[in-house]
């Protein structure tokens, strides 16, 4: 007679065998390969020594640390949000429960984002923080990629361009070889390391774009019919009503352009606003008119908020 733990150990090895068959390898090979492996511990599945080994300080002041790590820490959450994004944006039968449970988890990633802000405005001795920052220039926080690729893919390309030049930008002719170079140049961001005047880019901005420039046009191609927003237009009519996912829309686009840039927002005025005039960010940046919501007005789904709302977008914060 068969025990039911036999059973259950054939049925696994069937499993196995389907599917390493469907990948044309050797079962056997592999069970063989089991034998021979070494059991897992978390320190090495996480990865921990390497981890705790990137936090290098280039000044001997103690909260210099908390800032690096801090920041690596949004990085990898950006990573987090990159992940959600992407498993919409290649869902070949999105429905609005999953469009829903993403965006809400990407909102609870925000969530966090917004909350860790305490640790920078009240975690850092003013002093100390004053003193290192002098230590970070021309680098600065704009330079994250990863957060230009999670705006790349939550809106269409037009929703971030400099609100200055957005109505005229909008009769460029795609088909324009040279489209998204000039798209590039208008995008919003661009206001925190380049004089609209005269067209001098901050060594900030050209570090930037030297490094990162052709991954952004790469991205912008692949995902202008991926991004959430076009996604959410391929719906059928009747899904694009769904309240639950309207609502996760509309929570998500005003938790990262407003509630976040806010937070960090206050948060950078905490630190920089020591006079009549605040002190210039690490990279040079105006970045009082390139965060603040309301010179920019940065809206993800513009269509999902009334005109009333859209105009006085960042306005009573």
């Amino acid at each position: 007679m068969t025990s039911k733990s036999s059973r259950e150990t054939q049925e696994q090895l069937d499993a196995l065998k389907d599917k390493f068959d469907a990948m044309g390898q050797n079962l056997d090979h592999q069970l063989e390969g089991f034998v021979h492996s070494k059991p897992v511990n978390y320190w090495d599945y996480i990865q921990v020594d390497a981890l705790l080994s990137l936090q290098n300080q280039r000044t001997l002041l103690p909260d210099e640390m908390v800032f690096i790590m801090y920041h690596q820490i949004n990085e990898l959450l950006f990573k987090m949000i990159l992940w959600e994004i992407e498993q919409v944006a290649y869902e070949p039968e999105l429905t609005t429960e999953l469009f829903s449970e993403k965006l809400n988890r990407i909102s609870r990633y925000f969530d966090m984002l917004t909350s860790s802000f305490t640790i920078m405005r009240e975690g850092m001795n003013m002093e100390q923080y004053l003193k290192f920052r002098r230590t970070l220039s021309p680098a600065s926080g704009f330079q994250s990629a990863q957060y230009r690729f999670v705006e790349f893919g939550s809106t269409e390309l037009l929703n971030l361009i400099d609100a200055r030049f957005r109505k005229d930008f909008a009769q460029e002719d795609e088909t324009d070889p040279l489209y998204y170079d000039k798209a590039v140049e208008h995008l919003y961001w661009q206001a925190a390391g380049k004089d609209f005047q005269t067209g001098d880019k901050s060594y900030t901005l050209k570090a930037f774009e030297l490094k990162y420039k052709e991954d952004f046009i790469r991205f912008l191609k692949r995902y202008k019919t991926l991004n959430l927003w076009a996604r959410f237009k391929t719906l059928p009519l009747s899904d694009q009503k769904d309240a639950t996912l309207l609502a996760a829309m509309r929570h998500y686009d005003y938790t990262v352009n407003i509630t976040w840039v806010m937070s960090h927002y206050h948060t950078a005025l905490h630190y920089l606003n020591q006079g009549k005039e605040p002190l210039e960010a690490t990279g040079g940046s105006d970045w009082v008119k390139y965060m603040h919501p309301k010179y920019q007005k940065r809206i993800f789904f513009p269509d999902l908020w009334s005109e009333q709302e859209r105009a006085e977008w960042g306005q009573n914060i």
